[in-house]
């Protein structure tokens, strides 16, 4: 809790991968509105849309494990949005982040995959099939992040509404099961892994934000 605490009254250095994107967006907006200083790394930086003091933006692509190297290192607090469109960005994004050595990393996935596909019950075979073969992809990334200590957040089907007033975050102990009628908002994600960056609670373990 004092971490917590110290961490949100003076500001931490954080990385946010794939920082264009609407979770990306939000993470680094957060971010920001909490008083901390960010690395936004995004393949077209031009395509952040956001401007402020404490804002860094960055060329960076996963595939080219230099270009992430040359802004993550050991200090670094590193939290990832990268997507699922297409089969390999997830693990290649996972190796480039890992080999550059963070401090934590804080990674995006898919509730009822991998690690959560037993909590998540009988929506996990349905999320099976809507992935196909990206599905490999994200269970790679997220068991080599789990491996190196960070935390994967496992997230239901995502919106753009704003944050939840009654959101949580809760263990797979905790987990209810998957719903694909039901939504969880990017906003309600970010401020979940800006709350793990801040305070740890859940190290080499899936987190559910749930709102």
């Amino acid at each position: 809790m004092l971490i917590g605490v110290l961490n949100s009254v003076f500001g931490m250095n954080l990385t946010v991968l794939a920082a264009s994107g609407r979770t990306g967006l939000a993470l680094t907006r957060q971010a920001l509105e909490r008083g901390h200083t960010v690395t936004a790394i995004a393949r077209d930086p031009a395509r952040i849309a956001l401007d402020h003091d404490r804002l860094r933006k960055v060329a960076g692509d996963v595939s080219d494990p230099a270009s992430i190297a040359a802004v993550v290192g050991p200090g670094s607090v590193v939290l990832s949005a990268l997507g699922t469109e297409v089969a390999g960005v997830l693990s290649d994004g996972a190796k480039a982040v890992l080999a550059a050595g963070p401090g934590r990393v804080l990674w995006l996935g898919a509730y009822g995959t991998g690690p959560s596909a037993e909590a998540a019950g009988e929506g996990a075979a349905v999320l099976d099939r809507l992935l196909g073969d990206r599905l490999p992809d994200k269970v790679a990334a997220d068991t080599a992040v789990l491996a190196a200590g960070g935390t994967v957040f496992h997230a239901g089907v995502l919106s753009d509404e704003a944050e939840s007033p009654g959101r949580r975050t809760v263990g797979l102990d905790q987990a209810p099961p998957l719903d694909l009628t039901a939504k969880v908002s990017r906003e309600t994600v970010a401020a979940a892994m800006l709350d793990e960056a801040e305070d740890p609670r859940f190290p080499g373990a899936v987190a559910l934000p749930l709102p």
